[in-house]
């Protein structure tokens, strides 16, 4: 069984372990590194783990990581 190639570094890609998307950081140690879409600590998926983040997966993290952003500066905001 040959494992496919891994997406190239800059394309986003689904850890099918836990269907969180992710931004290709890069391979180290035969395993390919994820960072969340809009940055965070990275996390890394076998290969054969990875799957196609669709774009509207894509687009669905953004937003999701735009309201959190908004939702704690609103808290710090408020009085």
């Amino acid at each position: 069984m040959t494992v496919p190639e891994p997406p190239a570094v800059g394309a986003y890609a689904k850890d099918a372990r836990n269907g969180r998307i992710g931004e290709v950081m890069g391979r180290v140690g035969g395993r390919v590194q994820l960072r969340p879409v809009g940055g965070g600590r990275e996390w890394d998926v076998p290969p054969g783990e990875l799957g196609e983040a669709e774009p509207a997966d894509v687009l669905r993290e953004r937003v999701r990581r735009l309201n959190r952003d908004a939702r704690l500066r609103a808290q710090i905001e408020s009085p």
